[in-house]
């Protein structure tokens, strides 16, 4: 949790690159983009590399992987250089150290598990994504889990997910009051396609539960 002034916003499970020129243009701070076969949302490598380059500076771009081999995602990270990798599977700490960039570690949080435990394995992370999944699912489903579970301090960044959609943004940027909050299947019209007003929305929730916690 944290006492910043705003509150970051990714948007994940981008595929379309109508839809990341719409989230730039919102003032979206991360674009995620899923490289795990078998998603609804999946891209190519070359196809993420394409989303990437089309980003402006001070955007960053997050590639997200799930238990995939560590030399392929070393080999991908060499050639997306995206601003963060993302695990979201069951993969030991070492394979993220050596993935070479900064990383976020997904956190399950469908059952129940000591999630602070599970994050403090992580020591080098840059922060922990807390997503809905069960360990070693996937994100993307659209439930959220209950925020009154989450450690008061995991000793990094707290990435809120799972479940988020413009409607209930707002109370939960004031109930967890996390760094970020990372929205997917919440702002979509199909999986993959993203709704340009459930994405103002969602934003402008975002920034109306901001602007509350600074007056108060």
């Amino acid at each position: 949790m944290t006492t910043a002034l705003r509150t970051r916003i990714k948007f994940c499970g981008m595929t379309r690159a109508e839809d990341v020129a719409a989230a730039v243009a919102l003032g979206v701070d991360a674009i995620g983009l899923i490289l795990v076969p078998g998603s609804p949302r999946a891209l190519s490598l070359s196809q993420a590399v394409a989303l990437r380059a089309s980003l402006p500076p001070f955007v960053a771009s997050v590639a997200l992987s799930l238990d995939a081999d560590p030399a392929d995602a070393q080999r991908s990270a060499a050639t997306l250089r995206p601003t963060f990798w993302q695990f979201h599977g069951s993969e030991a700490p070492e394979d993220c150290d050596r993935i070479g960039l900064p990383y976020l570690k997904a956190v399950p949080m469908a059952q129940p598990e000591d999630a602070a435990a599970f994050a403090a394995r992580y020591r080098s992370a840059s922060g922990f994504v807390l997503d809905s999944h069960v360990a070693g699912g996937q994100g993307g489903s659209g439930r959220r889990f209950d925020w009154s579970r989450i450690p008061a301090d995991l000793g990094r960044p707290l990435v809120l997910a799972g479940g988020l959609t413009p409607d209930n943004v707002f109370d939960a940027v004031c109930a967890v009051r996390p760094y970020a909050v990372d929205v997917s299947s919440g702002i979509e019209s199909a999986p993959g396609v993203k709704d340009g007003d459930r994405m103002r929305a969602f934003v402008a929730q975002v920034q109306r539960a901001d602007a509350i916690l600074r007056s108060a």
